[in-house]
């Protein structure tokens, strides 16, 4: 399957490390070109569905700019420079929550627009972890960390409180996957993986 090709690019806007901005010359397949298609560049970012050794899961309340009144929102941020995604993920769940050790699982990188960009969303669940050390997050929100129980969850999922789409598909992910391991069997139920496969 033929796909569209970039054959030039020039900046629009240079906001440093959160944001950039290109326009971009695109071929597409069937021979036609897109001068100005407009590409947002912004920093790879993970979200950690985590829960505790006492079957709790860790979110935040809180307000998100962009996001419409309170929200539950998982722990997260973005990767630093250089910073692989599941070593952002241990650090930032300790950063915000105190929070470490544990079994982790990546649930998948996602896209967050095919068309215009805006970074990747690196999802892992965290199994068992324990409380070893205070937050210390200098995140702007005010915000409450809250431990969840299962039901508590799915009915945060199912009444859209989680405002924030790299949220909900990280929960409905990480359930699922916390299911599929609960009935399977076998030496490699530990290793279910919930990504698509084409």
């Amino acid at each position: 399957m033929k796909t569209w090709t970039c054959r030039d690019r020039r900046p629009l806007l240079d906001r440093g490390f959160f944001l950039k901005v290109e326009d971009h010359t695109v071929a597409l397949p069937d021979g036609r070109v897109i001068a100005d298609w407009p590409v947002v560049i912004t920093p790879d970012y993970v979200n950690i569905l985590a829960r505790t050794t006492e079957q709790r899961f860790i979110f935040f309340r809180q307000h998100k700019y962009m996001a419409p009144g309170m929200t539950l929102s998982p722990p997260g941020g973005y990767l630093d420079p250089g910073e692989a995604p599941l070593a952002a993920a241990r650090r930032e769940l300790r950063e915000e929550t105190g929070y470490a050790d544990g079994e982790w699982i990546h649930l998948g990188s996602f896209v967050v627009d095919s068309n215009r960009g805006c970074g990747n969303a690196h999802l892992y669940l965290a199994l068992d972890v324990r409380k070893d050390a205070e937050p210390s997050s200098d995140d702007l929100e005010d915000q409450e960390m809250v431990q969840l129980t299962r039901d508590e969850v799915e009915r945060a999922l199912a009444e859209n409180a989680c405002a924030i789409v790299s949220a909900a598909a990280l929960i409905a992910l990480g359930l699922r996957t916390i299911d599929a391991r609960s009935t399977s069997s076998g030496p490699c139920a530990d290793r279910i993986n919930p990504g698509v496969r084409f």
